[in-house]
């Protein structure tokens, strides 16, 4: 994911035990609002009781499991009270073998800010400082290095989730004004004493699903405004084809009630301005099915996001590492709430409906770069007129490129969730493969976002080569203020040139969300 510049905070978002929403953590991510603790006694006597709780079960030599008990297949095997206290420095520095990329500023904060939503539903045990420490980090710019690679999505995100673990104790290293620097210099630069974590607070860290749901947030706010952005590239690719417009007809989408779908057709109506009129002017009767279906396409991702986003939020306002402590009811519940199968069918389905849009796009580039599908438009939409047409290749080049994104998009949509693997001794037997599916819906989401920006440089050029060939045609006005403002970044092809550094600059435009696209 390309990183988005940190903005000035700009409002704050309590973490309590109420809920929380999927944009709260998309914002934290983006740096357009801060986390802050409540400052509620009530939310923190009812956080400090669970910490009580522990504390007296093992003044009584309670049996717990990642207390008093070795972690997973190890829980067979006893720790003495001598020794409980050292029992989290072991769990996060062993599971320090993490590789990859790591994950991303933007990324990191939204991992954070998912498990200190989750810790702060006070089921997990855990002290308010080990809550006040991770707040610490966000107001002082410190976010742990993580590696991407290493989670297999049950038992939680262990390995990843132990740098945010190593880094609360001074351990490690963090990223600082985009500089690398070890933890320990940073927290004291900062002021910060590194933490001794509390019996369960390493397991309460460490176990839950925090890395996939941080990196669903963000997934799903991509998607979002992708769908919305390659309707409006559809649009404009119906007129650069002169299409028809009553493909979109509100009667024809009445019948076939899906309502995102529908939404999708209503969005094209505004943007061509259709008004229900049928017209018979010698076109052809059925345009193909890239741009027909369109709605139908895109419809499919448009109707599972709110699905999506419910499962995304569920997970982030869940409880959901092991065991729950329920401190109210004296009670230490073992279960499997790190489990992060919604979380990877979630991600799986919506790689599938988003690299969808980008094979549904590459086909609208194959027809306007070809000349006998595109309605009178030069061949590869070269603008160059006269003796030097013979030369120039237009976007020949870029209709490759496109074409290379979006194979390895369609690639990437083989569900990882499919793909457990018993580990750790087979007590983990049966995995999610959360996290890798979460890592794969953001590649495809990388890649199709490549492909909409080859697709509004070659939309642009249609669009402009449309009006060229029918000066008489105009442009609805929902199209024209888009063809403005791409014509701000991107001048009409003419001569060849060197597409990538205006590539980039759209990818930066999609990426941060520039263009408003309907209510």
């Amino acid at each position: 994911m390309q990183l988005t510049d940190l903005k000035t905070p700009q409002r704050a978002v309590r973490f309590d035990r109420e809920r929380l929403a999927l944009r709260d953590i998309v914002d934290i991510a983006r740096g357009s609002a801060h986390p802050e603790l409540s400052n509620d006694p009530a939310f923190r006597a009812a956080i400090a009781r669970g910490a009580d709780f522990l504390d007296r079960l093992l003044r009584e030599d309670g049996a717990i499991y990642g207390v008093t008990t070795g972690y997973g297949d190890s829980c067979t095997v006893p720790v003495p009270l001598s020794l409980v206290s050292e029992l989290p420095h072991h769990l996060y520095t062993y599971h320090g073998c993490g590789l990859g990329a790591f994950l991303t500023p933007a990324q990191t904060r939204a991992v954070m800010a998912a498990r200190l939503a989750s810790l702060s539903k006070g089921f997990s045990g855990v002290s308010v400082g080990l809550l006040e420490q991770i707040v610490r980090l966000f107001d002082a710019g410190l976010l742990p290095l993580i590696p991407s690679e290493g989670s297999v999505g049950a038992s939680g995100d262990l390995t990843p989730l132990s740098y945010l673990a190593a880094v609360l104790c001074g351990e490690r290293e963090v990223l600082r004004d985009g500089v690398q620097v070890p933890a320990a210099q940073a927290l004291a630069d900062a002021g910060i004493t590194p933490l001794r974590l509390r019996p369960k607070e390493g397991l309460a860290i460490m176990n839950g699903t925090a890395v996939m749901t941080g990196l669903a947030c963000l997934a799903w706010d991509r998607a979002d405004y992708l769908a919305r952005l390659v309707t409006r590239i559809t649009a404009l690719a119906s007129f650069a084809l002169d299409g028809n417009d009553h493909h979109f007809d509100e009667t024809l989408f009445s019948v076939k009630p899906h309502p995102g779908m529908q939404g999708v057709a209503a969005w094209l109506r505004q943007d061509l301005e259709y008004a229900g009129q049928l017209e018979r002017n010698g076109k052809r009767l059925q345009d193909r099915y890239s741009i027909r279906c369109a709605p139908h396409v895109i419809g499919v991702l448009a109707d599972a996001l709110p699905f999506f986003r419910d499962s995304i939020e569920n997970e982030l306002n869940s409880a959901n590492d092991n065991p729950i402590i329920d401190a109210e009811g004296e009670r230490v519940l073992h279960g499997g709430h790190f489990y992060g199968g919604h979380i990877a069918f979630a991600m799986d389905g919506m790689k599938n409906a988003v690299a969808n849009l980008a094979d549904l796009l590459d086909r609208q580039m194959a027809l306007l770069v070809d000349a006998r599908y595109n309605g009178g438009l030069p061949a590869n939409l070269t603008g160059i007129e006269g003796e030097r047409a013979a030369i120039n290749h237009g976007l020949k080049a870029l209709q490759i490129s496109a074409s290379a994104w979006t194979a390895e998009a369609l690639k990437l949509t083989m569900p990882a969730s499919v793909f457990s693997r018993s580990t750790e001794c087979h007590n983990q037997d049966k995995v999610s493969m959360g996290t890798i599916a979460a890592r794969d819906c953001l590649r495809v989401l990388e890649l199709t976002e490549q492909v909409a920006a080859s697709l509004l440089i070659t939309v642009r050029q249609g669009v402009w080569l449309r009006q060229r060939v029918d000066a008489s045609r105009s442009l609805p006005a929902p199209l024209a203020r888009m063809m403005d403002l791409l014509g701000q970044d991107v001048a009409p092809v003419l001569e060849d040139r060197r597409l990538d550094p205006e590539l980039q600059l759209l990818l930066g435009r999609i990426r941060d969300q520039a263009w408003s696209l309907y209510a």
